[in-house]
C-alpha cells in the first residue's frame, strides 16, 4: 500500500533506524513509532458518542470490536477539518488499549536514522503541548513532527476511552445489527 523509504542522507548501515508512520494534520508532517499502529483504514461510518470528550468523534465497529476514535486535530488544538477521501484512521495501540486516530492523510512509513531525531523547536512547542512530542526527525528538507501517543492521551483519558468501548460492547449493544449501531 506505501512505500517503505529510507532517508539515505546521514545513515549507515549499523545506525538505528525508527520505524514511523507518517501522516498530515493542520499542513504539518506527523509521525508514530509504527510498532504502535495495527492498521490504517478509510474513513467508515462512526457512531457520535453523547456527552463524550470533546476529541472524541465516536465509535466503529472493527471486526466486531467497538473502537474509540478520536480526532487527532482536536486534540492537539488545531482546528477541525471535514473529513474527505484522503481522511484515514490509525489504528493504535496505547497501553493495551486500541483506539482509532482520524488524521487529515496518511503519506507512508519512513525508516528514519534515530541520529536525525533532534529535541523540538520552542516554536512547535509553543503550538503544540511539550508532553506530547518526542522530537522532530530532519530528513533532507522535511521536518517530521514525533508524537509520543502515550502522552498525547494522558492515563486518564485511556481509561476512559477503555471505559467507553467496553460500554459500547456490551451485550446489548451486541445484539444489535451493525447497520443499526448508529442509532445508539
Amino acid at each position: 500500500m506505501f512505500e517503505e523509504r529510507a532517508e539515505k542522507e546521514d545513515s549507515t548501515p549499523s545506525e538505528e533506524l525508527l520505524h514511523v508512520v507518517v501522516f498530515e494534520l493542520s499542513g504539518e508532517e506527523f509521525g508514530v513509532d509504527i510498532m504502535q499502529v495495527s492498521e490504517i483504514m478509510p474513513i467508515s461510518k462512526i457512531t457520535r458518542v453523547p456527552q463524550a470528550p470533546e476529541c472524541v468523534k465516536g465509535l466503529i465497529n472493527l471486526r466486531g470490536k467497538i473502537i474509540v476514535v478520536i480526532d487527532l486535530n482536536r486534540r492537539l488544538g488545531f482546528s477541525p477539518k471535514e473529513s474527505d477521501s484522503l481522511s484515514k484512521i490509525i489504528i493504535v495501540e496505547v497501553k493495551d488499549t486500541i483506539i482509532g486516530m482520524l488524521v487529515n492523510s496518511v503519506t507512508g512509513v519512513l525508516k528514519l536514522p534515530v541520529s536525525s531525531v533532534e529535541p523540538t523547536p520552542d516554536m512547535i512547542k509553543s503550538k503544540i503541548n511539550a508532553e506530547y512530542l518526542i522530537g522532530v526527525g530532519k530528513m533532507g528538507d522535511r521536518l517530521l513532527i514525533l508524537l509520543n501517543l502515550a502522552r498525547v492521551l494522558g492515563e486518564e483519558e485511556i481509561d476512559e476511552l477503555s471505559q467507553l468501548s467496553s460500554s459500547a460492547s456490551s451485550p446489548s449493544s451486541e445484539q444489535l445489527p451493525e447497520e443499526h449501531t448508529e442509532n445508539l
